[in-house]
């Protein structure tokens, strides 16, 4: 499964590998042929879009990209959340799923993209040079913040997409964006909600499905949403109690 927000790549790459394909059928470079073909599938998968199981347990965000954890550290006052927090950074190779996910259920209270370079995500300064696109996410119906999810632009990846907008409410593990061609994505989790880590610097996760860290949310935060406004829980999705 392609991802629809790769659509335009993805019928470029079938159309090119296509038109090569068949003009070198027609000359004495045939043999190149099932080359071009590996070439255009390996394009494609770059944008693959798989199903995935979240979990449903109380109290769990989960990662919001595949990748490598290369970098678990904390901050002493993250600015876009109001206070300390502790980041884990995910880099994504080429070879990874580039879907971003929700790691948690929460709502965006703020998008906000910042213009940049595009450095090799392997050098550190990378992190904090490149272009990237930061969502602030906040409790659905309690005014506190919670964490970010940080997309961050690479050598390659010159295209990020975010396909969620202010005010949505989203659910853990939902579909939230993607990084064409790999880079880094880094999730900020505040520290006012005690969060336990399940994962360690070097270890490769899933997005969507790793669970990245036990939280304890906040008690006793005013409620401001009306009843009408809370979604509708279902089977999948992650009650009020969750959070």
């Amino acid at each position: 499964m392609l991802s629809k927000h790769a659509k335009q790549e993805c019928i470029t790459i079938a159309a090119v590998g296509f038109m090569l394909s068949v003009a070198l059928a027609l000359t004495w470079f045939w043999w190149l042929v099932p080359l071009i073909i590996i070439v255009a599938f390996a394009l494609l998968a770059f944008f693959r879009d798989p199903e995935r199981r979240t979990p449903t347990q109380r109290g769990v965000m989960v990662a919001p990209s595949d990748g490598r954890i290369s970098s678990i550290h904390e901050v002493e006052h993250y600015e876009p959340l109001g206070g300390p927090a502790v980041c884990v950074r995910i880099f994504m190779s080429v070879l990874d799923v580039h879907i971003n996910y929700s790691p948690y259920h929460t709502a965006v209270e703020s998008i906000t993209h910042t213009p940049g370079e595009h450095l090799n995500t392997l050098k550190p300064e990378s992190a904090e040079d490149n272009e990237s696109n930061l969502l602030v996410l906040v409790h659905p119906n309690r005014e506190y913040k919670m964490a970010a999810v940080r997309q961050v632009a690479g050598m390659l990846a010159r295209t990020i997409v975010c396909h969620v907008h202010e005010d949505q409410v989203i659910q853990r593990g939902q579909r939230i964006g993607l990084i064409k061609l790999g880079s880094t994505t880094e999730l900020y989790i505040l520290k006012d909600l005690s969060p336990r880590l399940q994962v360690k610097d070097g270890q490769r996760v899933t997005g969507g499905v790793t669970v990245i860290a036990q939280i304890t949310p906040k008690e006793g935060a005013a409620i401001i949403a009306r009843p009408e406004d809370t979604p509708a829980k279902s089977d999948d999705d992650e009650s009020e109690e969750d959070v």
